[in-house]
């Protein structure tokens, strides 16, 4: 009879698990690795509940949610433990089982509301030195041939618009104003938005050559584009092939962890050091397309060492 009664709680819960996924699949069309995903983090909740006697999903209560997140955090469960942002993943699926429960009248509300993800700690960006952007431009332009000439345009646009490799890889011809008295770029971000920054003499020479000595070679390859940027069948170069191009320079280059290196990388060192040279964050902020001043500010946290070096320069009696 015991056997019977575990045979019924593990069906009440699995089958809901399994009505979630299908609603997951058929009516929110989830991919399928995240459905995967779902499903596996699912299958370690469902096995908790088991553990701690919970038969049907309208018996859990806020206190097994909470329960649960503990033990995927510490792996007292026996399972792996999980670092905050993979935890955060795990409770999202919980918290998307709950209200499909409560909606199908599986149970009687939500016991997952009060539980929220672990606190993820804030990682400040990696940026790199000014003198290791110099060594990847130059290293990007080494070489004969239209494609340095189209690398180190690619990767001096990018350094001196902190633009998104999407961005730049998305740009065509019309979009480019290389007027020497106000060299500009319009760029379309996230959500479609649109701003337009100024470019700095140095991209603007490097693109300008590109497209008068490299882009007509690239394009009598192809069908004609817009395109700023062209590979070597005269297509509009992807976001992964420029990704390669900076992996590639970064290596030529020479410089420390040139391996960790990515198109972020340029963006994070182009606000850094506009901050460094004494930029307001909220111009910085217009020229990375960031909707709030909030995702900017990380770039304003300086070390101890800064901290001194300031503080002696600016106060009347830091220094006898």
């Amino acid at each position: 009879m015991a056997r019977s009664a575990d045979a019924h709680a593990a069906t009440a819960i699995t089958r809901a698990v399994d009505g979630f996924l299908d609603h997951l699949a058929v009516e929110r069309g989830l991919a399928g690795n995240t459905l995967s995903a779902y499903r596996r983090d699912l299958a370690r909740y469902t096995a908790y509940l088991q553990a701690t006697g919970r038969t049907t999903p309208a018996a859990v209560e806020p206190a097994d949610v909470r329960g649960f997140v503990t033990s995927v955090r510490t792996g007292s469960d026996g399972a792996t433990a999980l670092a905050a942002s993979s935890t955060a993943r795990v409770i999202a699926a919980v918290h998307g089982w709950h209200r499909f429960c409560a909606a199908e009248g599986l149970a009687p509300g939500d016991p997952s509301t009060d539980v929220h993800p672990p606190v993820q700690p804030r990682r400040l960006p990696k940026a790199i030195s000014t003198d290791d952007v110099a060594r990847i431009l130059v290293a990007a332009g080494q070489g004969d041939g239209p494609v340095p000439l189209r690398d180190r345009a690619l990767l001096e646009l990018l350094y001196s618009t902190g633009a998104r490799i999407s961005e730049v890889v998305g740009l065509d011809v019309d979009d480019l104003d290389l007027d020497p008295a106000a060299a500009a770029a319009r760029l379309l971000g996230k959500g479609s938005k649109e701003r337009v920054v100024p470019v700095g003499s140095f991209a603007r020479e490097a693109v300008d050559a590109y497209l008068v000595r490299s882009r007509p070679v690239l394009a009598a390859a192809g069908r004609g584009t817009p395109a700023v940027f062209l590979n070597t069948r005269g297509a509009r170069l992807s976001r992964q092939s420029a990704w390669a191009v900076l992996r590639l320079a970064a290596q030529r280059s020479g410089i420390d962890r040139a391996d960790s290196v990515s198109p972020h990388t340029l963006r994070h060192s182009f606000a850094t050091h506009l901050l460094a040279g004494g930029a307001d964050v909220r111009v910085v902020q217009e020229l990375l397309g960031h909707a709030s001043v909030t995702t900017t500010q990380i770039y304003t946290q300086v070390t101890p060492d800064t901290l001194r070096e300031v503080y002696a320069a600016a106060h009347p009696r830091a220094l006898h």
